[in-house]
């Protein structure tokens, strides 16, 4: 029997941290149990309020945060405050496939176009893998806001 996952980052500002890759993925951050956020509402907004009705102090409001994939395809992924700081390349990283079935130029011109809207959105380049057919089709690593590695592929 197969299992499903949660990818899990530690992190500084989950909330931050949801937010760049909500808009990475085209994830949503889900509201808080037995709330409806509106459309075009702010889920974040929405568990403030909820987690300060049942009682959780404001400074413990930013402590997790998640986001899912909202045709419930792809992997939950959660963000948990840690206090120390990343110390070393991550061993486990994503890829985020932003060129599927492309090759060549055509391929890298794609990576290059996400990069270029991650970037707007807090990211940092690091650096381009040219193709070397057959083996190598050409990537781009990336990080994000917390300087979690990770790759357009």
């Amino acid at each position: 029997m197969s299992r499903t996952i949660q990818v899990t980052f530690d992190a500084h500002d989950p909330r931050a941290q949801s937010r760049f890759w909500a808009a990475a993925l085209g994830y949503a951050i889900p509201g808080p149990p037995g709330v409806e956020v509106p459309e075009g509402g702010d889920p974040l907004a929405a568990w403030d309020e909820f987690l300060t009705r049942i009682g959780v102090p404001e400074d413990q409001h930013n402590s997790r945060s998640a986001i899912e994939d909202p045709d419930g395809d792809g992997p939950r992924v959660f963000f948990q405050q840690v206090p120390e700081d990343k110390v070393a390349k991550n061993r486990v990283h994503l890829d985020v496939r932003a060129a599927p079935g492309l090759e060549g130029d055509d391929r890298m011109a794609a990576l290059e176009a996400e990069c270029e809207r991650l970037v707007g959105l807090g990211a940092r380049r690091l650096r381009r893998v040219e193709p070397e057919p057959p083996i190598e089709a050409g990537f781009i690593v990336m990080a994000d806001p917390e300087d979690n590695e990770f790759c357009l592929d």
